[in-house]
């Protein structure tokens, strides 16, 4: 039992670093990345659909993202979606793909975006200390039950110690990539 609860806790505490991984990309920098859109939603044949669904993306140059939407009677729908994230961009079309420019990130601005990551990282942190907290309760209540020894449920806290340690840093070495490209300039 001991160890259905320690690999249970280390599959959700991967998963949750993941998603915090997920949920650096989608803070924009001054590169181009279609890891932007990934969440975007488009009406498009009336229905709310994935923009990934609907188009394929490219990087002609490093500041320069190209949409091209499958079905071109899309366009002025992805563009809608574009302009209602409140990206800061503004897109460009030609009927056929949309072009959108990235332009260069402010100081303010790449400071705000850097504070958005802390606290994106400090949710992610707080996310793993709670499937910490719940993976011990189920261990204190398996030793109440008289299962397991004193000895076998200290030694399982302690594997949840090295285990969140190792994901909370996980997590810290991905914020801190992506505040140091951030601060590129």
């Amino acid at each position: 039992m001991i160890m259905m609860v320690l690999e249970g806790a280390t599959e959700k505490m991967a998963d949750a670093v993941a998603h915090t991984r997920r949920e650096f990309s989608t803070v924009r920098t001054g590169r181009a990345s279609s890891g932007l859109f990934e969440r975007l939603t488009v009406n498009a044949y009336g229905v709310d659909m994935r923009m990934q669904e609907l188009a394929s993306f490219s990087i002609p140059e490093a500041r320069q993202l190209l949409i091209t939407p499958h079905d071109p009677s899309n366009v002025p729908a992805i563009e809608k979606s574009i302009m209602t994230a409140d990206l800061g961009l503004t897109p460009s079309s030609d009927g056929r793909t949309i072009r959108l420019v990235f332009p260069d990130l402010t100081e303010e601005r790449r400071r705000d975006l850097v504070r958005m990551i802390n606290a994106m990282a400090e949710e992610g942190k707080n996310h793993l200390r709670g499937l910490r907290r719940s993976a011990r309760k189920d261990l204190e209540d398996y030793g109440a039950e008289g299962h397991v020894s004193e000895d076998d449920i200290k030694w399982a806290e302690s594997q949840l110690d090295d285990l969140i340690h190792s994901h909370e840093g996980q997590v810290e070495q991905a914020r801190s990539a992506k505040e140091d490209e951030l601060l590129e300039v």
